[in-house]
């Protein structure tokens, strides 16, 4: 079994006596080190997919294995930990607290985890920043960075603590072509260096151009899985 999967995964949600199949029996294995798009027109099921992945939302029914468990039948704190410990996460919103400045956004994630020295925490902090282009700007808060320095921010937070995954929403939705493909070179960069598997969704042809993999969805189910 590889590092994630989805088994025979459906997803309905309820409005009143109304059902809607937001995924519909999808079954998916990504294995570690995989640069992967889930593409697909809005209201396909992507989104609904990557918070599956995330241990955002459960099943309706099916299985979610991460490294061979299943973890649909986890509790919120279990999941919490789980995300804690072995998930990054890059939205298209960057999420950076204002007040804070590029360093201290990239250390809150190190501090959520335990067994972590001060001097390791620095040294982790600083050395993410610095991979990702921004070690000059370790002071600086988000409001003095442009939109793709913010996400670079958001890059460096999502793999500090050396996740097992990646999971990217969308990740340059708010960005211009120039910027995005600056940000994605960041990405592929990361992936390449760290083996760190990135899931991404997306329905940017830059993204999926970057992308070794491209998963397309359509009406909750897969319709093609493209390997490049």
């Amino acid at each position: 079994m590889g590092l994630l999967k989805l088994e025979e995964v459906e997803k309905i949600y309820r409005q009143g006596e109304i059902e809607v199949a937001a995924l519909g029996g999808v079954n998916l294995e990504v294995g570690k080190g995989e640069f992967t798009s889930i593409a697909g027109p809005s209201g396909s099921g992507k989104t609904t997919l990557l918070n599956m992945v995330g241990c955002l939302d459960k099943p309706t029914t099916g299985e979610v294995y991460l490294e061979g468990a299943g973890i649909s039948s986890l509790d919120k704190d279990q999941l919490a930990l789980l995300r804690r410990e072995n998930l990054g996460f890059i939205f298209q919103g960057y999420n950076l607290i204002p007040v804070l400045t590029v360093y201290e956004n990239v250390e809150l994630a190190l501090k959520l985890l335990k067994d972590r020295s001060n001097k390791d925490i620095k040294e982790q902090v600083m050395k993410i920043i610095t991979a990702v282009g921004l070690g000059k700007m370790a002071d600086r808060k988000p409001n003095e960075l442009s939109g793709g320095q913010q996400q670079r921010v958001a890059i460096a937070r999502a793999l500090v603590k050396e996740p097992k995954i990646v999971l990217a929403d969308e990740p340059t939705a708010n960005l211009d072509s120039e910027t995005s493909l600056d940000v994605l070179e960041v990405m592929v960069e990361m992936n390449q260096k760290l083996k760190t598997t990135f899931i991404f969704s997306t329905h940017d042809p830059l993204v999926m151009e970057s992308a070794r993999r491209v998963i397309k969805l359509k009406d909750g189910e897969i319709i093609a899985d493209e390997r490049g």
